[in-house]
């Protein structure tokens, strides 16, 4: 059997890789592609759009299926690592609208199994809190992605060597990761409680929480190294913004784990969706680069808290049946954050993105009253 450690550790990983790879490299590559392959800001969106489409479509599946722990997380870990080195070898916008759509719904089978997975595994070894650790595998693996994005940005490399190494990254840690999850869940799960087969409409609050989160998290973590090359202009320091996004979401997961255990998980979770708020109308208010800094570090310290606490109170609540809840949850969360970038379909750096921004803002605040008030 494997130690609580191993699998909190193998669990990082797998979320470091799903989305800090398959999901979230995309942003600090997005201003590299735009320099050496001319991509604009709308091909951005729609190549955004596309792995938000996947996510929920991978949400949408997870819902439904009853493929082992370990193969899914398996499967969907190699499609992330071979897409991404496949980034690197095609300027052709179809085929990378493709190679964003597959990691898409990679990534949410990844993030509803192994949430399922470690949060089981580590609660039957009696070391629940280690959940955390799981969770700041997002922010590890977005430090990873803007860390290398950043430094080569520094030595002028091209877009298609940021793909290379974070693909080459993404197959090692898969390669890892293997023969940690062999055999985790090699059965499928049984029949959800009667009450969870009728309807989820109980849970409507957590669901609708859920999806304001991914509509309003989804502008400033797509957008953000954008505006901040626009505000720093060709100085390499803009590729900093992201790291500084993730090294906030790896911590803050760590710490809200603790906090939740001594309030309650839905307080702190509705807690950290009012500090979202904050961060994501911040550069509405605060112009220039301290803006951009103070929107990455509350956007970036809440927006992995946020799915950690929403993935702990659906297994505490649905029991058993924790996967369908939260596999609905990510469904509301993608189809959040698909809205998102189609907001800001017409925005752009010069004009500002302050009117999406407030809009973006408003639904996380109703969402953190609900779960104020909710039971």
């Amino acid at each position: 059997m494997k130690s609580a450690a191993t699998i909190a550790l193998a669990g990082l990983a797998a979320l470091a890789v799903a989305m800090g790879i398959g999901r979230f490299a995309f942003t600090p590559l997005l201003p590299m592609m735009q320099h050496d392959r001319g991509l604009t800001l709308a091909q951005g969106g729609w190549l955004a759009s596309a792995n938000y489409l996947g996510y929920l479509l991978g949400a949408l599946y997870a819902m439904r299926s009853r493929l082992p722990a370990a193969g899914a997380i398996m499967g969907s870990l190699l499609v992330i690592a071979a897409c991404t080195l496949l980034a690197a070898a095609t300027d052709r916008f179809v085929l990378l609208l493709v190679l964003r759509l597959l990691p898409g719904i990679a990534s949410a089978l990844v993030l509803v199994y192994v949430s399922a997975w470690a949060l089981e595994a580590l609660a039957a070894a009696g070391r629940p809190g280690l959940g955390g650790a799981v969770f700041s595998g997002v922010g590890v693996g977005i430090v990873c992605a803007g860390v290398v994005c950043a430094v080569l940005v520094a030595m002028a490399a091209t877009s298609a060597t940021a793909w290379i190494a974070l693909g080459a990254i993404a197959s090692i840690a898969t390669a890892w990761i293997a023969p940690v999850v062999r055999g985790a869940g090699s059965a499928a799960p049984g029949p959800a409680p009667a009450h969870l087969r009728a309807s989820l409409w109980p849970y409507w609050r957590l669901i609708y929480a859920h999806a304001a989160f991914g509509f309003g998290y989804i502008i400033p973590a797509t957008f953000l190294p954008v505006m901040a090359r626009h505000a720093l202009g060709d100085s390499p320091l803009f590729g900093w913004a992201w790291p500084v996004f993730g090294t906030a979401a790896a911590l803050s997961t760590l710490a809200c784990a603790r906090l939740a255990n001594r309030i309650s998980v839905r307080a702190t979770w509705a807690a950290s969706l009012v500090v979202m708020a904050v961060g994501v109308a911040c550069p509405v208010v605060l112009h220039g680069l301290g803006g951009i800094v103070i929107a990455a570090l509350a956007v970036g310290a809440t927006f992995m808290s946020a799915t950690m606490l929403a993935m702990l109170e659906a297994r505490r609540i649905a029991a058993g049946a924790a996967r369908r809840l939260m596999a609905a949850m990510t469904t509301a969360f993608a189809l959040g954050q698909i809205a998102g970038p189609l907001a800001a379909t017409g925005a752009t750096v010069e004009s500002g993105f302050g009117g999406v921004l407030v809009l973006a803002a408003l639904p996380l605040l109703v969402a953190a009253y609900l779960l104020a008030r909710g039971r």
